[in-house]
């Protein structure tokens, strides 16, 4: 059964930092490229970042390039995703899932997990 199992969200000040850890399980992971997305109230569901099977490419929405970074340790069966310099507007539910490169951009193909609450506010 795939799983995927999204923490380390929280109420962070402006300026402040996460790291989100979404633990996989159920399927080859280290042979899908994963993807973390997020949804704020009201908006869509938009993709963050994306890095591929090996951790050799990543990419990231233009809104929070230099600010965050995904990773992975296949190892471990875990992708992360650091986000420094937080802003009010990455306020959202953030969640994983593996993803499939769709032309420029990638589509997420998995179930999704329940995901993690990140809130920056003073």
């Amino acid at each position: 059964q795939v799983q995927l199992v999204e923490s380390g969200g929280g109420l962070v000040q402006p300026g402040g930092s996460l790291r989100l850890s979404c633990a996989a399980s159920g399927f080859a992971f280290s042979s899908y490229a994963m993807g973390w997305y997020r949804q704020a109230p009201g908006k869509e569901r938009e993709l963050v970042a994306a890095i591929t099977s090996a951790g050799g490419s990543t990419n990231y929405a233009d809104s929070v390039k230099g600010r965050f970074t995904i990773s992975r340790d296949n190892a471990k069966n875990t992708v992360y995703l650091q986000m420094n310099s937080l802003k009010p507007e990455d306020t959202a539910v953030y969640y994983c899932n593996t993803v499939l490169r769709g032309g420029s951009t990638w589509h997420p193909f998995g179930s999704w997990g329940q995901g993690t609450q990140v809130t920056v506010s003073s």
